[in-house]
């Protein structure tokens, strides 16, 4: 059986590291100086070489060669951990060995002297996966490891893995490896494995693979596989599930332009033809990221893109103005997170093109009245409304809108917010219930231009509604009531205590006592005939 090609092509020295050069760098210069660690920490995204780096690691410290560069690759020990025999190097997977019984025989067994290398170099693969009790039991041995043996740690989500661990390595953080980077290696391993393979099908790959030079491989393995002949675009698009640019483009077309039933029946078209619905919706997120980009800095291309689809991304981009576009793509990140677990991925796709298709605020039905500098001073003194020292009430707030009259700015638009805020409530319960509740404690403090301040009454209220996701949410919502995009602001403001209820004389303290004292009938006068005093009767 042959091997895949991510095992035949990885890479046997520092040199032939692809895209980690500052971790190559010190591990090469700490080599030289002798100065060696006891345990390392390799973290980064996956396929980018830190399980590689660490047999790289063990071999060089443990190759018999007298040469600077090391490893050679040729004595005994390099040829043993390339081949896999040899014992000193012990690899761990650590979502398979994560309790505390495997650490504790590990560490038994650190202790006894290597077989035939200098240094017993343990790599535990995932180690954020260990359970608390098995890192405690780690700990101590991590911290004073025998002078021969060396911990390499590797894992994609160092923010799981305790403090206490974290400073007893030296951390090394892997970079997704450049897309440029990953089309030469392929270049390179196509023409020593003898693959024909198109430019075009080279880039469409490295982009697919998102900087995991293993994905990158595996896609290309799986492509040779497919075809006998050379490997086209077409071929990795098919093979794939992906679609082409100029799909995309006329996705986006229909999108930028509102035509919701054109949208959603090409959509079908594709699907129908074995597009799969989270691919097509990754090609549309990739595709709006660099037409935003373009309407952002002009003509200055992102990447590599070619000069037509650069020319089709100006044209598509001045369809909507830079706010909506961003709403849309926003609206589009948050359905692809309900696309992992939704039972219709294909549904979610189609909510959410009609969704991005719908303008924000409805149309007026009657039509909108003239600016107030336009209107006569005898019909602003007939409107109630317009009256300077008339406290703007909820219920006219709320007529204003159901007219289609839009809110005037400052103070009144506070009103306005505070009379729509039972609605504003119940649209935001739709989307994050918790949210809702934070609000109920909540009320607009003011609006300066397009930042809108909402004053809490408890600082930890303040703090969960300020988390980026329920802050989009937010500025989503009131965005479509105030008619134009907004920002948030969350401040802590005093909660306001509502007046005591007006005491009768009978209930005053002080008139207890009087009759307390007096130990007689007494008759209790009403403020408005003398104030509530105590009249002292038949004595």
């Amino acid at each position: 059986m042959s091997q895949v090609l991510y095992r035949k092509w990885r890479s046997r020295s520092f040199d032939e590291l692809i895209g980690q050069d500052h971790v190559v760098r010190t591990l090469k210069n700490a080599l030289k100086s002798g100065q060696i660690s006891h345990a390392y920490l390799f973290a980064g995204p996956r396929g980018t070489g830190k399980t590689t780096t660490a047999r790289l690691l063990a071999k060089a410290v443990n190759c018999l060669s007298n040469d600077q560069e090391k490893p050679c690759n040729r004595c005994e020990i390099c040829v043993a951990i390339n081949e896999g025999r040899c014992l000193d190097l012990i690899e761990i997977d650590a979502a398979s060995n994560r309790g505390i019984d495997e650490i504790r025989d590990l560490r038994e067994k650190v202790g006894f002297m290597p077989t035939q290398a200098r240094y017993k170099v343990y790599v535990i693969d995932e180690v954020h996966m260990l359970t608390p009790e098995a890192f405690n039991a780690l700990l101590k041995t991590l911290e004073e490891p025998p002078p021969h043996v060396i911990f390499v740690l590797a894992t994609t989500a160092p923010d799981r893995i305790p403090p206490t661990v974290l400073s007893r390595c030296q951390r090394f953080d892997f970079r997704r490896i450049p897309v440029k980077a990953i089309m030469e290696r392929l270049e390179y391993i196509a023409s020593q494995e003898g693959i024909s393979v198109e430019p075009e099908a080279l880039s469409f790959i490295a982009h697919q693979a998102m900087g995991s030079m293993r994905d990158a491989l595996s896609l290309l393995d799986q492509l040779r596989a497919f075809g006998d002949g050379t490997i086209t675009l077409e071929l990795a698009r098919a093979v794939t599930g992906a679609i082409s640019q100029e799909t995309v483009a006329e996705l986006i077309g229909f999108l930028a332009r509102g035509q919701t039933a054109e949208l959603i029946a090409y959509l079908d078209e594709l699907i129908d033809r074995g597009a799969e619905p989270r691919q097509i919706l990754q090609e549309i997120l990739s595709y709006l990221r660099n037409l935003l980009l373009v309407k952002i800095s002009g003509d200055r291309a992102p990447g590599d893109l070619p000069a037509e689809t650069l020319e089709r991304m100006k044209e598509l981009s001045a369809y909507l103005p830079t706010s909506q576009w961003i709403r849309i793509i926003r609206l589009l990140s948050r359905t692809a997170i309900e696309m992992k677990g939704g039972l219709s991925p294909q549904l979610a796709l189609e909510m959410a093109f009609i969704e991005a298709t719908t303008p924000e605020t409805q149309p007026p039905s009657t039509p909108i009245p003239a600016p107030s500098s336009e209107i006569k001073e005898s019909e602003q003194a007939a409107t109630p409304a317009a009256q300077p020292e008339a406290t703007p009430q909820p219920l006219p707030a709320v007529q204003a809108v159901e007219q289609g009259s839009a809110p005037k700015p400052g103070a009144e638009e506070v009103a306005f917010l505070r009379g729509q805020w039972l609605k504003i409530l119940t649209s935001i319960r739709g989307v994050d219930k918790a949210l809702e509740a934070l609000l109920r404690d909540c009320e607009p403090v003011s609006v300066q231009e397009n930042v809108v301040t909402l004053g809490f009454y408890y600082p930890l209220h303040r703090e969960k509604a300020e988390e980026d996701k329920r802050r989009g949410i937010l500025e989503e919502v009131l965005g479509k009531f105030l008619g134009r995009p907004v920002r948030v602001k969350c401040v802590v403001i005093p909660k306001k205590k509502s007046a005591p209820p007006p005491r009768t004389p009978a209930e005053d303290p002080l008139v207890k006592i009087a009759v307390e004292k007096l130990g007689a009938r007494v008759k209790i006068r009403p403020e408005n005939e003398g104030g509530g005093h105590v009249q002292k009767e038949g004595l």
